[in-house]
């Protein structure tokens, strides 16, 4: 436990010297339309699809979570073919071909992590939910590791302390984890990933988990693929319809539903704030995104900008 706990202060002062070493400004004269570029992008890709904008906020949070927010989950292979990313992370090519238009006003500037980063933010503020100040200066990793992602991303099969856990160890609390949680707010889930919610729990909304057993299959294998909402009231608003679910068993994932009903005390409480009011979860999410993206960020000399986000210079 001691030694647990000596990583996460390592990892907090980590953050803080490279949070002070990056800028809300820092590409204001070497590329000034980069922000700009990155939201045409973002913004294109979700009128032409709504889900994108949980697919690109998804990215920049499995990115995060493994390695901190270098982009490594941009490379290909590696990463991508962790457990928790394969045949469901999506939004690759959104994000190369934003960085393809960067680089055609401002070659080897911008960072594949940078970019990331904003597209989140430009993602949640397309569908109606909050924006915050982005700091920048992240440079891209050249190595991503299967290994790490298997075992630092969140599953949908965890309970509450190992949830607590996993976010606890990238410098996140309760409240965060359980803002970020908000996130499922917009987007979809694959039914291989609540089949077991469906059939073998009983904190789950009897319609709900009928209306889901039409597409999701008891047989394993079967419809692995289908998609469902994971905020069935309003999946492409971003909005906290996600949180008065969780208060009347309709969380979509075993690890929302545990939440609320499994948590003994420990996240109850903020749900409930969340739920009954819009604008505290949207300022704890925001703040929640901000720690977020400051887990373990690469910092120039370290690092490179890559050319092309899918492999390394």
């Amino acid at each position: 436990m001691a030694s647990s706990s000596l990583s996460v202060v390592l990892l907090l002062c980590l953050a803080a010297v490279a949070s002070a070493q990056m800028s809300t400004t820092f590409y204001d004269a070497s590329c000034p339309g980069a922000q700009a570029t990155i939201k045409n992008g973002v913004v294109a890709a979700v009128s032409s699809d709504p889900r994108m904008a949980a697919s690109l906020l998804r990215l920049h949070f499995h990115d995060c979570f493994v390695q901190g927010c270098d982009a490594s989950v941009l490379l290909a292979g590696n990463e991508r073919n962790a457990f928790g990313n394969v045949g469901s992370l999506r939004g690759f090519d959104v994000i190369d071909q934003i960085k393809s238009n960067v680089e055609q006003a401002c070659k080897r500037t911008v960072s594949c992590a940078d970019i990331l980063a904003v597209a989140a933010r430009d993602s949640v503020v397309a569908v109606g939910g909050p924006s915050w100040t982005v700091s920048l200066g992240r440079r891209d990793s050249d190595t991503a590791s299967e290994t790490l992602a298997n075992h630092d991303l969140p599953a949908p099969s965890l309970s509450v302390t190992d949830l607590i856990t996993r976010f606890a160890a990238k410098g996140l609390n309760h409240t965060d984890m359980v803002a970020l949680s908000g996130a499922h707010t917009i987007g979809r889930a694959q039914c291989k990933n609540f089949r077991t919610r469906l059939y073998s729990e009983e904190n789950i909304d009897p319609a709900l988990a009928t209306s889901r057993k039409a597409t999701c299959p008891q047989l394993t294998g079967s419809g692995d693929s289908n998609l469902a909402p994971l905020d069935d009231t309003t999946p492409d608003m971003f909005d906290n319809a996600y949180f008065v679910n969780l208060k009347l068993n309709k969380g979509l994932l075993h690890s929302d539903q545990v939440l609320y009903t499994l948590a003994g005390g420990a996240t109850e409480d903020i749900i409930d704030g969340f739920a009954s009011n819009q604008d505290a979860f949207n300022n704890a999410f925001a703040a929640a995104m901000v720690k977020m993206g400051n887990i373990s960020p690469l910092i120039f000399p370290q690092g490179q900008v890559r050319r092309i986000c899918s492999r390394a210079n």
